[in-house]
């Protein structure tokens, strides 16, 4: 019998359904329904929410002209819970299940701004072509005491051993098992979760760590990572700590990054179409030359997708081991796009440019985007180097300002995402960029109050 919400709830013993919905920065918004709500909510199709949730900005804020993109009435969008994506939420005293929704006009067209929405429009340009794209994020994030007052630096929590980490520990076992009782948590509510997790590993910041995911499809491994980041951050506040997805949240230390491996594979039969015998052009078809190709021509169009926040440009600086252009090279980890050591069935791409701060499904979309166009297009990628890429010239912007200009003059990019979608997301970001340069820092408090 397939699984329908009734029995699934009923199977768990699910008190309360969150249902959950990604707005344009990854945020989580939604409602809370009692089970025996939702299910009815569920059937005569009455759950709704307002469509202006999807200009929010980071700040709680509508943007600029938000009426023109959702209408000046702000109309309901009709809410469509993915069966698939239902799964225990752990840490709650009332057993409670999440459940990703999907928009859709009252006429049953999708919500084109709706970021999921967004990346499956791009998934089906690979669908039309007999592709399937494969994915699995490495994520960092930072583990930092509890700091309430945004004026002062963030700190390194005390570990089991009542002391704070002063030293880069990168890889280190020892240094790890400091967070050991968080970490256990972490895992168990995962599990219980249904997520898909790998590895975890001390990074090289200071209480950093990394979590890598098994690959999988692209809209759920999205949905992962955002309920990832939610039980991270639960479960770190249970500990008496803060995690944090910040891109660049400490000025000394690395920033954390949300590297994409990304490969193609036949629809049909699951063979990676990146990956061709090591006698043949080294090892890589056309078309994994041509997503590359693809790639280095147009992620510098659409770096807010993949660093959307002001913060997101503090991290990429050569000194941290962040990515400042697009080069591409075998395991090289100073190149924006490293190919991982790899037999032809698991060959990849690495893209090491998106940041921890970012929106999965936007990441992910704008790569993959990106990949096709070069795909359909025929591009040919740059040659591979050798050696430090930040010995190259800077190809990425330097700031927020910088990128959305060259986001919203992207015309082949704007076509596939939609120009709905891409003013929508430009106005939020420029709200958001005009709310930070009104506000006076401690730096320029530090060094002009009493100089100039």
């Amino acid at each position: 019998m397939s699984k329908t919400f009734a029995s699934w709830i009923k199977e768990n013993g699910i008190g309360e359904v969150e249902c959950l919905v990604p707005d344009v920065n990854g945020v989580i918004r939604g409602k809370v329904f009692p089970a025996q709500k939702f299910l009815q909510s569920e059937r005569d199709g009455s759950l709704r929410i307002p469509s202006s949730v999807y200009t929010l900005t980071v700040t709680g804020e509508y943007a600029d002209d938000a009426d023109e993109i959702t209408s000046m009435s702000d109309p309901d969008v009709v809410l469509r819970p993915d069966i698939e994506t239902i799964c225990v939420a752990p840490g709650y005293k009332t057993p409670t299940a999440f459940v990703f929704a999907d928009a859709y006009h009252t006429d049953g067209r999708p919500y084109d701004i709706a970021s999921r929405y967004v990346l499956k429009r791009v998934i089906d340009l690979y669908k039309k072509d007999g592709l399937r794209p494969v994915v699995a994020p490495e994520l960092e994030f930072y583990l930092t005491q509890v700091n309430t007052d945004p004026d002062l630096p963030l700190m390194p929590p005390a570990g089991r051993s009542g002391r704070s980490e002063t030293a880069p520990q990168p890889y280190g076992l020892e240094a790890i098992t400091e967070y050991e009782d968080l970490i256990e948590t972490i895992y168990e509510h995962a599990e219980a979760a249904s997520l898909h997790l790998d590895t975890m590993i001390h990074e090289s910041g200071t209480a950093q760590l990394e979590i890598n995911f098994n690959h999988g499809d692209p809209v759920h491994i999205s949905d992962q990572v955002l309920v990832f980041k939610r039980i991270v951050r639960q479960v770190a506040l249970k500990h008496g700590v803060y995690a944090t997805f910040m891109a660049k949240p400490m000025e000394n230390q690395p920033g954390s990054a949300m590297h994409l491996h990304i490969s193609v594979v036949d629809a049909k039969t699951g063979v990676n179409l990146f990956g061709a015998p090591l006698d043949q052009t080294g090892g890589n078809t056309d078309l994994f030359r041509h997503f590359v190709g693809g790639l280095q021509k147009y992620l510098n169009h659409v770096t807010p997708l993949f660093a959307p926040n002001v913060n997101s440009f503090r991290r990429m600086r050569p000194d941290f081991s962040a990515p400042i252009n697009l080069q591409w090279g075998y395991d090289n980890r100073s190149c924006g796009l490293r190919v991982p050591i790899s037999q032809a069935e698991n060959r990849r791409i690495e893209n090491r440019l998106p940041g921890a701060d970012a929106n999965p499904y936007l990441a992910l979309a704008a790569s993959l985007v990106c990949g096709y166009i070069g795909i359909r297009d025929k591009l040919e990628p740059s040659t591979m180097i050798e050696g430090s890429a930040y010995n190259k010239a800077r190809t990425l912007p330097r700031t927020l300002d910088e990128a959305l200009d060259r986001f919203i003059a992207c015309e082949p990019v704007r076509e596939l995402l939609g120009d709905h979608f891409c003013l929508a997301f430009q106005r939020i970001k420029a709200h958001e960029l005009a709310a930070f340069s009104g506000v006076i820092s401690s730096w320029e408090r530090d060094h002009l109050l009493l100089k100039v």
